[in-house]
């Protein structure tokens, strides 16, 4: 671990400044618990920074990321920026973003927290779930060429080469050593030529892993069994569109999008954070959101970014004490309001410690 730790916060636009003053806090609380310095700075990204300066990811906000150690993002885009050219919508901050950092490995795990009874599942069919989704992050549907749309047709391109799979497949492998070594790769091999490639690209790079054990699923068949068995899985490794959606259904499976975490990780730091969940812009301003995808987040940070396994677990375990008391927001069925959940969980590292509650986040970043 450095002697301090360097945290670009990039807020952007709906819930994300409200969800990131509670992520910052418990990160904040973290240090103080255990002597550990983070350096936050704040910067503009998505519909903010068109607003404030008219580009989506001004060069201040790259260089400030580039120079990094992690990278905590909020949420980009809103209805406001809907009219705007596809190109230069917020939403493209955030793919440009990952494009210079070049992440490509988009980690979301889904774990049973203690919500049984906000699942839509039986909480003896949820009891667990512990299961991690590999998302490749710059190939497939998202960025193919060509792409165009006419009056009478639209065109996407599914595209994916060799390395954009084998890359993102070592870090699967890699990752399910750490855990309990089953990798379910998803694919459409049924159907499309991309997932045929995808699958014989997963079958060589599992030959370097022999002590990981490697299935194939189809997309629709992995989608059903996350319904109905979800802590069958291990790791699911899977391209852009497919993880995209299966892992908004693992968020459902666990009680809400809003206690999802994730990661975008490449060979070289910074690593980007951020919650699953988007800007919500029908609740912005009300103070009901959900920080705990935020929060979880930041866990993710302290372990694959600076090592700090036991201070992650801290996190994790308050996270855990807090929903344990009733405190939920209402997406997961509560009442209890965004700050009041994530000072609970902040205090609750600290308390654990017998010191007083932190400081709130804000009075603490730089920039």
């Amino acid at each position: 671990m450095p002697p301090e730790c360097r945290v670009a916060i990039l807020p952007g636009d709906g819930i994300g400044p409200e969800v990131l003053r509670e992520a910052t806090g418990v990160l904040l609380a973290v240090g103080r618990r255990f002597g550990i310095r983070f350096v936050l700075t704040e910067a503009l990204i998505g519909g903010a920074a068109i607003e404030a300066t008219g580009l989506f990811l001004p060069p201040d906000t790259l260089t400030l990321c580039r120079t990094s150690d992690a990278v905590l993002l909020g949420a980009v885009g809103g209805p406001q920026w809907d009219d705007l050219p596809p190109q230069l919508r917020p939403e493209r901050g955030l793919l440009d973003l990952r494009q210079h950092l070049k992440v490509f490995a988009n980690l979301r795990p889904a774990r049973a927290l203690p919500l049984a009874d906000v699942s839509p599942l039986r909480p003896e069919r949820i009891a667990g779930t512990d299961l991690l989704i590999v998302r490749e992050l710059t190939g497939g549907i998202y960025f193919g060429e060509p792409r165009y749309r006419s009056r009478r047709e639209a065109v996407d391109t599914l595209r994916y080469g060799r390395e954009e799979i084998a890359r993102v497949a070592r870090v699967a492998f890699t990752l399910a050593r750490t855990r309990r070594r089953r990798v379910t790769s998803v694919d459409k091999a049924n159907v499309l030529a991309s997932s045929q490639l995808w699958r014989e690209v997963v079958e060589e790079e599992a030959r370097r892993f022999p002590d990981v054990a490697l299935e194939h699923m189809l997309v629709d068949t992995c989608a059903m069994r996350l319904v109905r068995e979800p802590a069958a899985f291990d790791v699911i490794l899977t391209e852009n569109l497919f993880g995209d959606i299966l892992s908004d259904l693992a968020g459902g499976v666990v009680g809400s999008i809003g206690v999802l975490p994730s990661a975008s990780l490449g060979a070289e730091p910074p690593t980007v954070y951020e919650p699953v969940h988007g800007a919500a812009p029908d609740i912005v301003g009300r103070g009901i959101a959900n920080p705990l995808g935020a929060i979880l987040s930041v866990a993710m940070m302290l372990r694959h970014s600076f090592g700090l396994a036991r201070e992650a677990m801290t996190v994790e375990e308050a996270v855990a004490r807090a929903l344990q008391r009733g405190l939920r927001t209402p997406d997961l069925g509560g009442r209890a309001g965004t700050a009041e959940v994530g000072g609970a969980v902040a205090t609750a590292i600290i308390d654990a410690e017998g010191s007083v509650p932190p400081a709130r986040a804000g009075a603490a970043l730089d920039g």
